[in-house]
């Protein structure tokens, strides 16, 4: 790829500085003959013009007699390198300023001006007059509302030939030297794009071939440094995901090991009698224990799973927050009871009506208020409050327990992450509570906060959409 697009960025200056040159040699040879060409006619035909106007040649052209204005066309033809006729009405050249010529008046045979038409100038031999190209100029001399003459400039064309030559030279050193001058458009096209380029490619390689920690060392602003740093930072989020992914089967398959392990080993030893028939109830108690922790752990696994494909779909609709906070809050009744704890429920108004997926909000209460009951002391408080601030609803759930130490707070989102006290506390507890509780608040687009101090308690601020 790399000497392809090299090839062909060299291919296509060529290509330009073979077509630029044939096109200044081939077309500007043409174009400067033009130009040269009309400026000529017209300068010799306004120098026509003012020698058929001078009386001198109008008054004697007649009787022949135009000795005296002799010399002064003949300086004007050699300062102008041109050959100066006068001609009667006879088509007789009675004045000629190239000394070398003889045998006045001579004749010009099948001269007819009529010929000409709207032009005042033509190219050629001058009716096989000459035997080389000149360009031609004649204007008719008019007196008495006759025409008694004409005034014809000769100019070689090789003259003509030879100024464009020079000309065209000109132009084309211009064009070697603008065309040599673009020569650092290449250089800044492999320091810009090519060099740049090619450590993209390397650095897609690398990660191709599974080294994902390789860092493209493009640093620029433009486009290439853009694509870089995208590259670099989409390699660092796979590496990551692949860190994270064996994390996490690492810890579902100790989570599903463990309880597998217990099950399978107290199966096996009351088949084969080693727990006698009157023991069995107190293992069967563990036995369903693991199970409902098996059970616990798979049911939140397909709950991320669905909040993973659900992203996209929510279904949110306008329900009361305040009825909702009470429905789940019923759930945990008996357990509070049971604690000695007391569920206080500070609600804003009567009713309390936001925007959000209704049934995803109430996993999010339930999972709050599940950890909340867990790791509150027995008698204590757990405060659910809604407050209202502009557009937005804020849900607090505040307990009264053993608090989260310091360094955790910042993991305690990461799935399966759970602190040391929570370990001990907390043995059926499968680690994704709190995940699944980020994942379905950031979906919402909103915002979820938590505070705790160790010994203290700990309270989870969380916003909806005011509706």
């Amino acid at each position: 790829m790399k000497a392809s697009l090299s090839r062909k960025f060299i291919f296509c200056y060529i290509l330009i500085g073979i077509t630029g040159f044939l096109l200044v040699t081939g077309g500007g040879s043409r174009l400067i003959e033009k130009h040269l060409e009309h400026s000529l006619s017209e300068s010799f035909y306004q120098e026509a013009v003012s020698i058929a106007s001078n009386e001198t040649v109008t008054h004697n052209i007649s009787s022949y007699n135009l000795d005296t204005i002799q010399e002064s066309l003949t300086s004007i033809a050699i300062a102008q390198d041109t050959e100066i006729w006068i001609l009667n009405n006879q088509n007789e050249i009675i004045v000629n300023t190239d000394k070398t010529a003889s045998n006045f008046p001579a004749p010009v045979k099948s001269f007819d001006p009529t010929a000409w038409g709207g032009s005042y100038y033509q190219i050629g031999d001058f009716y096989g007059f000459f035997s080389s190209p000149r360009l031609s100029v004649i204007v008719p001399i008019t007196a008495d509302m006759s025409t008694k003459g004409y005034v014809a400039i000769h100019y070689q064309m090789r003259f003509l030939y030879q100024n464009r030559s020079g000309l065209l030279k000109i132009m084309q050193i211009l064009f070697l030297c603008i065309y040599l001058t673009t020569l650092l458009l290449l250089l800044l096209y492999h320091w810009h794009v090519q060099r740049p380029l090619s450590q993209i490619i390397r650095g897609t390689t690398e990660f191709a071939g599974g080294n994902l920690s390789y860092k493209i060392p493009v640093t620029s602003d433009d486009e290439m440094g853009y694509l870089a740093n995208m590259l670099n930072y989409m390699a660092e989020k796979l590496n990551r995901n692949g860190e994270y992914q064996r994390h996490f089967i690492a810890n579902i398959s100790h989570d599903f090991r463990s309880p597998l392990t217990s099950i399978k080993g107290y199966v096996e030893a009351m088949l084969d009698g080693t727990i006698p028939v009157e023991m069995q109830g107190k293992y069967l108690n563990i036995i369903s224990f693991e199970a409902n922790r098996l059970e616990k752990l798979t049911r939140s696994l397909l709950t991320l799973n669905d909040l993973d494909v659900q992203k996209r779909i929510m279904h949110k609709q306008k329900f009361d927050i305040n009825q909702t906070i009470k429905t789940t809050a019923e759930a945990f009744e008996g357990e509070c009871t049971k604690h000695r704890i007391r569920l206080e429920l500070i609600l804003s108004g009567t009713e309390l009506f936001v925007n959000a997926d209704m049934e995803q909000i109430q996993q999010v209460l339930y999972n709050l208020l599940d950890n909340a009951v867990k790791f509150s002391d027995d008698e204590s408080s757990i405060e659910v409050e809604t407050t209202e601030k502009n557009d937005r609803v804020f849900i607090s759930v505040k307990d009264h327990g053993c608090g989260i130490p310091k360094n955790s707070l910042s993991r305690i989102w990461d799935r399966f992450y759970k602190t040391d006290v929570s370990r001990g506390k907390d043995r059926k507890g499968t680690g994704l509570g709190l995940s699944i509780v980020k994942e379905i608040i950031n979906a919402h687009d909103q915002n979820i906060d938590v505070v705790s101090t160790e010994g203290i308690g700990t309270e989870f601020i969380f916003t909806l959409e005011k509706a």
